[in-house]
């Protein structure tokens, strides 16, 4: 995909990525700022602590944002994919970076140092509303998903967290639904708020009622019905 593939966006939402937001002489104009970078997968793009001295878009691939806290827990913040921008937070105030960007898979990027990101926005009043727009899209999203987890327990959480894998990182088989993110049971513990000795508990039990099919990093959804009473249940 190049930044030509990108639709001109509106009726936007958080699964908009940044660069579908902007008008295609725009697009081009900030992407020809930087410079093209590849990575393999588990390569890491940018390192939670590290300053800023970047941005990036992605172009190709996709990528989990992990933060960890100081006593090793690790969480999955998000998953960034074509179009995104990541390191964008860090870049506008100045701050160590929050999180670590990592490839899941091999991924194309145009990373755009700090100043010349900065110097045009401030030239670009519609890019800096569309950035705007789009962190104040995460933050609602974000919001609305700490208020749902809050009424459910951790096996609803579960499989509210892989009914969405399916819906926007999965391949649709004879055989099921196959994720497409390789996450560890740590970093799915991280995204549903529990420990990874209790998921992979849980994906125990689904193995055990042929609801799931797991490997190492691996998974498929045998029974996408099953995962959609467990999310409703109690909530």
């Amino acid at each position: 995909m190049t930044a030509a593939d990108l639709p001109d966006g509106t009726g936007l939402d958080d699964r908009v990525p940044f660069l579908a937001r902007l008008e295609k002489g725009d697009r081009e104009t900030l992407l020809g700022l930087g410079r093209e970078l590849g990575f393999r997968p588990r390569d890491v793009l940018l390192h939670q602590h590290e300053p800023s001295s970047y941005v990036l878009f992605v172009i190709d691939g996709w990528t989990k944002v992990t933060a960890a806290a100081a006593n090793g827990y690790e969480a999955l913040l998000a998953l960034r994919g074509p179009g995104d921008i990541v390191g964008e937070s860090a870049a506008l105030t100045g701050r160590p970076r929050s999180a670590t960007v990592t490839a899941l898979e091999p991924v194309r990027a145009v990373a755009v140092e700090r100043d010349r990101f900065t110097d045009f926005l401030g030239r670009s009043p519609d890019v800096s509303y569309a950035l705007l727009g789009l962190t104040s899209d995460r933050m609602r999203a974000a919001d609305q998903r700490r208020l749902e987890f809050a009424s459910m327990n951790v096996r609803e959480r579960l499989a509210v967290l892989l009914l969405e894998l399916a819906r926007t990182n999965a391949r649709y088989t004879e055989t099921g639904v196959e994720l497409l993110v390789p996450l560890s049971k740590q970093e799915l513990a991280g995204s549903v708020g529990a420990s990874r000795e209790m998921v992979q508990r849980l994906l125990k039990e689904l193995r055990d009622r042929g609801v799931v099919v797991t490997g190492r990093r691996t998974l498929r959804i045998v029974r996408m019905d099953v995962l959609r009473r467990i999310a409703r249940a109690d909530s």
